[in-house]
């Protein structure tokens, strides 16, 4: 009897792998928050929440269509700020009107009824747009992970952000002031101090993502970082490989030897610390490899795009012309996914962009 399973069925099991992480991240999120039994409270309502929208999924598969559990969403390209390397600058440039507040609106809603009930919103800087945190509030049951520099943040977003608890902030630094403000800008990284502090005066559920190059890595791996930054009230902190999209920063990117000594210690900090970790792209590495194009996330571009990853800025559909649901079933999603075997993670970060040449390739022919 033959061992070898359909793409199909390899689908659906990677499918069920995928709920079963979301729902033992939300438990985990419950377990760090029961002595706040308002938030505890909360992240119970949202395994819940979770629980449904993977069957709403299933259903949709069953009837042929594919929709994954996360979607990425950079809601603008415009910024407070000019950092060294970012790859929105390097890689986003203003290709197009930003959607409206309607049209973003309706890809809640939209994915709301498809089953997508956690959004990572990045930009830009997403609190550029005045009328997001009024969007959001609209849909509690969606989790949205913002991704902020964090300078935006005034005692009037504070209020409203501590009454929306599935809004949770991801401030951005790399580190302590000398690389912060090496790579934002001079004064930042006291003014993130002072933001920081108001987020745990206030008890808000927040992360805090630190940008890994082969020069900080010592420092922000370091016990002692660690520690100050779950003392500040981290409950969830993202370590993501710098990928180098200008040119001249190749030698940012960690090494093999910081990437295998990042897994360990990873591991070592989830069972320490009473914080979520997130790797980023190590963990994809652990669950089967790049989770782009639908497979596990898709990207939506500012200007309503629908992409593999921030990183694969390519599209042949966009939101204004079609549903979401039709974009996710789109011939170039739809090839890279079949060919995901393609995108085993290579040195250097993300896959997409390493293979970019091939990405390009597939858009070509899907035209």
């Amino acid at each position: 009897m033959s061992n070898t399973t359909s793409p199909a069925t390899d689908e659906v099991s990677f499918a069920r792998m995928l709920n079963s992480l979301l729902r033992i991240f939300f438990w985990d999120a419950l377990r760090i928050s029961i002595r706040n039994p308002g938030r505890a409270l909360f992240f119970l309502k949202t395994v819940s929440q979770q629980r449904r929208a993977a069957s709403a999924r299933s259903a949709w598969r069953r009837q042929g269509f594919h929709v994954p559990p996360i979607a990425l969403f950079s809601v603008t390209n415009r910024c407070n700020l000019h950092c060294k390397g970012c790859y929105s600058w390097a890689l986003h440039k203003s290709n197009g009107r930003e959607l409206s507040t309607g049209e973003i609106d309706g890809v809640f809603a939209e994915a709301k009824e498809l089953g997508i009930l956690f959004f990572v919103l990045a930009g830009g800087e997403p609190f550029v747009r005045s009328d997001l945190i009024k969007i959001m509030t609209r849909y509690p049951e969606i989790i949205f992970l913002v991704f902020t520099n964090g300078l935006l943040i005034d005692s009037e977003m504070l209020a409203e952000v501590k009454q929306q608890k599935n809004i949770i902030p991801v401030v951005s630094m790399e580190g302590y002031q000398e690389d912060t403000d090496g790579r934002r800008g001079e004064g930042v990284y006291q003014h993130l101090q002072k933001i920081i502090n108001r987020l745990k005066k206030n008890n808000i559920f927040y992360s805090i993502s630190i940008t890994l190059t082969r020069s900080n890595f010592t420092t922000v791996t370091d016990d002692q970082f660690i520690k100050r930054v779950v003392d500040l009230g981290c409950k969830l902190l993202f370590l993501v490989e710098y990928s180098p999209v200008q040119e001249g920063t190749e030698g940012w990117v960690i090494s093999e030897q910081q990437r295998a000594t990042l897994m360990e210690l990873v591991k070592s900090y989830r069972s320490e610390y009473k914080s979520l970790f997130i790797s980023i792209p190590g963990d994809e590495e652990e669950i089967g490899g790049c989770l782009s194009a639908g497979r596990g996330f898709v990207h939506i571009s500012a200007s309503g795009d629908v992409e593999p990853c921030p990183f694969a800025p390519y599209s042949d559909s966009n939101l204004r012309d079609s549903s979401l649901k039709e974009a996710l079933q789109s011939k170039f999603l739809s090839t890279i996914r079949r060919n995901r075997a393609q995108l085993t993670e290579t040195e250097g970060g993300c896959a997409l962009w390493v293979k970019r040449e091939w990405v390009r390739s597939v858009l070509h022919q899907c035209e």
